[in-house]
């Protein structure tokens, strides 16, 4: 032990020492820094030039200051931040006076990111991306605190790319690194033409020219279809996206014609056809010859049905053998028919109204159905016909002035859909992920991309 004593002693003036180093000043004796908020950005001055400093002296002053990005979850707030991190509440009363920002540092939202500098419990910086293109940024200075908005500009690239379909259209375009957004908006632009359900073969081909999101060469998100062309069953279908003077945006065809029309030709999307309309079916439940007069969807209970054309609920409950069924009644004549739903839509009821699109049920099995599917009819002036073949009439065409500005505006997205030679495909550049969280090598600006057809 007597060995041992000159050390411990010497251990426990150390520990004295060090304490008595990192004490600081009491917080009654703490006075807030004033306000200061400059209309433009803080002058840059420039940094003296460094004198070197001892290694150990360098390492205790970097130790001095603290750098967090704290995650904001769900019912956080500021006040809640600053305790948890243990920093002055005195400096966020400070930057909540500063004007006009108040709502950019307290409106939170879950998986928002603050960044926090401070030395010792004083704040020295915080920054929070308020918008896409925005970042506050407030800084610590001689005179109090002083806040900007720092913008961070976006950047919008063009792609095109390219692909044949084997099995289904998500795959098809997997295999050309095209998103699921992507893929799910071309349906939606050709929806009123093709039957996504029925009528795609394989072999069917398509090409979209859409936009691209990028920030700081960082891939962000797709963007809007310019163009798309796609080939069904040999028949060639495009569409081009065009705003109208009276800001109106909406998919035309090459020579101006709208490519939306009175209905879907699907109420339901990328199921499969189970019973298709057919004036001498066997029922499987009746046992016996029975005309069925739409065509049954073959779906999971609660998927969506949709509206396939603006009108009025004429019907909404129990019906017979088509259980919970919607009737809709449109104009010209024209009702269509959506049973054996499990439920229906919030706010559907007789005498409401409808767009074409909306959600107004979910597939089930209710009534006379061996399985959860949706059957859906087509009637004009109260005669069945079959959804899948009737012509659908379409809106009004553009015209004139517009007509011109579009003719002018297409011309060079329709030329983004010519096929390019294959050896100069391998030759561009790098394709967009299907998952937006990845990050592509960024392309020059504005060049377009093409993925081989597959």
């Amino acid at each position: 032990m007597a060995h041992v004593a000159p050390y411990a002693a010497a251990a426990s003036a150390a520990l004295v020492l060090w304490h008595a180093a990192r004490d600081t000043p009491a917080a009654g004796d703490y006075a807030a820094a004033p306000l200061v908020y400059p209309h433009a950005a803080p002058p840059v001055v420039a940094a003296p030039t460094p004198v070197a400093a001892p290694a150990a002296a360098l390492g205790a002053q970097q130790a001095g200051v603290a750098t967090i990005e704290v995650v904001v979850g769900r019912n956080d707030t500021l006040d809640g931040i600053f305790r948890r991190m243990a920093l002055d509440q005195a400096d966020l009363a400070a930057i909540r006076n500063l004007p006009g920002i108040r709502q950019s540092i307290d409106f939170l939202k879950p998986g928002d990111a603050i960044r926090l500098t401070h030395t010792a419990g004083e704040l020295q910086e915080l920054q929070r991306k308020v918008s896409e293109t925005q970042t506050l940024k407030v800084v610590r200075q001689d005179a109090g605190f002083a806040a900007q908005m720092i913008a961070n500009p976006i950047e919008t690239r063009v792609r095109s790319a390219s692909a044949v379909i084997d099995s289904s259209l998500f795959q098809a375009a997997e295999s050309a690194k095209i998103s699921d957004l992507v893929a799910q908006k071309l349906a939606d632009i050709f929806a009123w033409d093709i039957d996504f359900v029925m009528d795609i073969r394989s072999g069917d081909h398509f090409t979209a020219v859409y936009e691209q999101v990028y920030q700081d060469g960082k891939y962000l998100r797709d963007g809007d279809i310019l163009a798309a062309e796609f080939v069904n069953d040999g028949k060639v279908y495009r569409a081009v996206r065009f705003t109208t003077a009276a800001g109106q945006t909406s998919y035309y065809t090459p020579n101006g014609l709208p490519m939306r029309k009175a209905f879907l030709r699907a109420p339901v999307e990328f199921t499969r056809i189970s019973s298709a309309f057919d004036l001498h079916r066997f029922h499987p439940i009746l046992q016996r010859i029975r005309g069925h007069m739409g065509t049954d969807y073959a779906a999971p209970t609660g998927t969506p049905v949709h509206a396939s054309g603006d009108g009025r609920v004429g019907f909404a409950g129990s019906r017979g053998g088509y259980g919970n069924a919607i009737v809709l009644d449109h104009s010209n004549g024209v009702s269509t028919l959506y049973g054996h739903l499990s439920r229906f839509a919030p706010r559907v009821r007789t005498g409401s109204h409808v767009q074409q699109g909306e959600v107004i049920g979910y597939v089930g099995m209710t009534g006379l159905a061996t399985g959860p599917h949706l059957h859906y009819e087509y009637l004009k002036n109260g005669v069945h016909m079959d959804p899948q073949k009737v012509r659908l009439a379409g809106a009004e065409p553009l015209q004139g002035g517009e007509l011109q500005r579009f003719l002018a505006a297409a011309a060079p997205m329709m030329a983004q859909l010519e096929p390019a030679p294959r050896a100069a495909v391998a030759a561009i550049g790098p394709r967009a992920p299907t998952n937006a969280s990845a990050s592509p090598s960024p392309a020059p600006a504005g060049a377009s991309q093409l993925s081989a057809v597959n």
